[in-house]
């Protein structure tokens, strides 16, 4: 268990993909440009497998947005999209109205 001030120090905010291509020599892996309102940031995923790239372009996700960055693959990513895994394959988080890149999830 964790407490609300643990909880509080996530900083979770909605994204628009701009761009999603391929990792090359990967199966599962994209790059994705993410409008977060005030900047943009590279995210790597592992949802090759499951979305088409033409499908994500578009797409509103939840991302966390004060990870630490990791390179993966050689490419940096700065943050982390948020999905629910169903039957072992992720499904994206995003809301069911349109929002404003960057807004604050709470």
């Amino acid at each position: 268990m964790i407490t609300i001030a643990d909880f509080q120090k996530i900083e979770l905010k909605t994204g628009v993909i701009l761009k999603a291509e391929k990792v090359p020599g990967t199966t599962k892996l994209v790059k994705l440009e993410v409008d977060l309102g005030k900047e943009k940031r590279q995210l790597v995923a592992g949802i090759a497998d499951v979305y088409k790239l033409e499908e994500l372009t578009g797409k509103t996700i939840i991302v966390v947005a004060n990870l630490q960055p990791k390179k993966i693959r050689g490419i940096e990513s700065k943050g982390m999209l948020l999905a629910a895994i169903e039957k072992g394959k992720p499904v994206l988080l995003t809301t069911d109205k349109p929002v404003s890149p960057g807004s604050k999830v709470s």
